[in-house]
């Protein structure tokens, strides 16, 4: 069972990657909504995993993933992305994102991106 810090501008969206984790065994210790956040909660939290957003508010999803890596190089965190946003995942992933899901969330994909990233 995993820790897990949920990050996503949208309270529906978090909601329901909550749901998804919860039913799959792992604990939600928090919750994001946008990058500037994330980092703080990261910090104060040190979750196992974070599930993060690209297109936020004040920091988006691929500038937090480089900011949190400048604090733990060992930081675990699985991108969330609407389609057609191949380009900024493959940033994120540059910048040390383990995976990514797809918007919407598939139950089967969830728990493969955070196998890999586990």
């Amino acid at each position: 069972m995993a820790k897990i810090l949920v990050t996503d501008d949208a309270a529906f969206m978090r909601m329901q990657l909550k749901d998804h984790l919860t039913k799959l065994g792992h604990e939600v210790i928090g919750e994001a909504e946008n990058g500037k956040d994330a980092i703080e909660k990261y910090q104060e939290l040190k979750p196992d995993l974070i599930t993060m957003d690209i297109t936020m508010p004040e920091m988006d999803g691929v500038e937090a993933v480089k900011e949190i890596k400048k604090i733990d190089s060992g930081a675990k965190v699985v991108m969330c992305s609407a389609m057609g946003q191949q380009g900024m995942v493959l940033d994120a992933i540059k910048s040390g994102a383990s995976d990514f899901i797809v918007k919407p969330f598939s139950a089967e994909r969830i728990k493969e991106a955070l196998e890999k990233a586990l």
